[in-house]
């Protein structure tokens, strides 16, 4: 009974860091070009993001080989809410096994904000300027720049990118990098 359990967590535990069928990460991958500030300009909706705006993901190296993940919002009222967690790189070959930063060239890691518990964090398109990143299903979806107003012909080409993947991009939630909480 206890194997049973625990096969039974594990599967629930890795269920949450595939890719959505049929899609493919970037390739080469270049972290150290990734690493830094993101902002949010679109994303699917869902609970931990609801009603923010000014979204921003930081990414650094932590000491234990991982990615530091920092992702901070405004919300409705004006107030700051901030999240931190670390990521790793998932390999192909040994699903679930951490790979540390150097050991892959695959934009794909496992991204943990709540203890053991991880989720996909897929990079499927990214000129290191503009990135489109989902999860391990249709239901998430972000694009990320590294300006708070990246180019809108860049933007919609992403957009229709991720149409073609199978995305609702219809549903897009444009987020706000005005302090006025406009959004574009």
């Amino acid at each position: 009974m206890r194997t049973l359990i625990l096969l039974v967590l594990t599967l629930l535990a890795t269920a949450c860091t595939g890719i959505p069928p049929g899609h493919q990460v970037v390739k080469p991958f270049q972290l150290d070009r990734y690493l830094g500030t993101w902002y949010e300009v679109a994303r699917l909706d869902h609970g931990f993001e609801r009603g923010l705006n000014r979204v921003t993901a930081s990414y650094s190296l932590r000491d234990d080989g991982g990615v530091r993940v920092i992702n901070r919002g405004q919300d409705e009222q004006g107030e700051w809410r901030e999240a931190e967690g670390r990521a790793y790189f998932v390999g192909d070959s040994d699903e679930g096994r951490a790979y540390f930063v150097g050991d892959s060239d695959e934009g794909r890691l496992k991204v943990s904000f709540f203890g053991p518990f991880y989720g996909s964090y897929n990079v499927l398109a990214t000129d290191y300027e503009l990135s489109l990143v989902s999860s391990y299903n249709l239901q998430y979806l972000w694009i990320l720049s590294r300006t708070p107003h990246p180019p809108k012909e860049k933007v919609e080409a992403l957009v229709e990118r991720a149409r073609g993947l199978g995305f609702a991009t219809d549903r897009l939630i444009w987020v706000s990098q005005d302090p006025a909480g406009n959004a574009p």
